[in-house]
């Protein structure tokens, strides 16, 4: 059986754009099942959601504006849902939490995080719930089925915060600019931002006409 393509998903949960992505990630997995295995990881950009937001929107009308500006992103998207006191209650100080806990759920059983990857984002976007309290990272799992004893033995031992670390080093070295981001091609095919379904198709396709195409430079 010849190797599936491995394409890289950076993102931070707390990003609406990577929501968005999300859609277009679960169309490559339907259509490209046998041939391509995505892998979570994830990336700082609502680390410190205070500076973010509270000090970085703050001459565009804080929390509030970043709100309305969301609301303005999703408008064209009709599978996405946000309440409409998002980020107006219950604001996550931070995304750190929640990738923590993903790392674990990878350790634990890394098939079930993509189903806790979404339970998270629709704990957020959706009902408006703080997904950097324990509490709701917990009831999370026990949403999906996860084992909140076992997630935490490895959150505990240091393991998931060292996988998080892992993330972030080598985001450093492929260059991953921020959420959310696909890499292909070891490196070498890189796609940023709002990129569209076809987009990705392409590269996709073009990898598996010719998969030995990129394994070398040139140069």
């Amino acid at each position: 059986m010849a190797k599936k393509i491995a394409l890289t998903n950076y993102s931070d949960v707390l990003c609406v754009w990577a929501y968005i992505s999300q859609a277009r990630i679960d169309e490559v997995v339907d259509r490209f099942a046998d041939e391509v295995s995505v892998d979570y990881r994830f990336c700082s950009v609502f680390g410190d959601t205070t500076h973010k937001i509270g000090i970085g929107w703050a001459e565009r009308g804080g929390y509030a504006g970043f709100g309305n500006h969301l609301r303005e992103v999703v408008s064209e998207f009709s599978f996405i849902k946000l309440h409409p006191e998002l980020w107006q209650c219950n604001r996550p100080t931070s995304s750190t939490p929640a990738h923590i806990l993903l790392k674990a759920v990878q350790r634990v059983d890394k098939y079930q995080c993509k189903a806790v990857l979404n339970g998270l984002r629709l704990a957020f976007f959706e009902r408006c719930l703080d997904i950097s309290r324990w509490a709701v990272l917990e009831a999370t799992l026990e949403v999906v089925g996860v084992s909140v004893s076992d997630v935490q033995e490895v959150i505990d031992s240091g393991v998931a915060h060292a996988d998080l670390e892992a993330d972030h080093r080598d985001q450093q070295i492929l260059m991953v600019q921020g959420s959310p981001t696909l890499i292909l091609n070891e490196g070498r095919q890189k796609l940023y931002g709002n990129v569209g379904y076809g987009v990705i198709e392409a590269n996709i396709k073009e990898l598996l006409r010719s998969p030995a195409a990129g394994a070398a430079s040139w140069c």
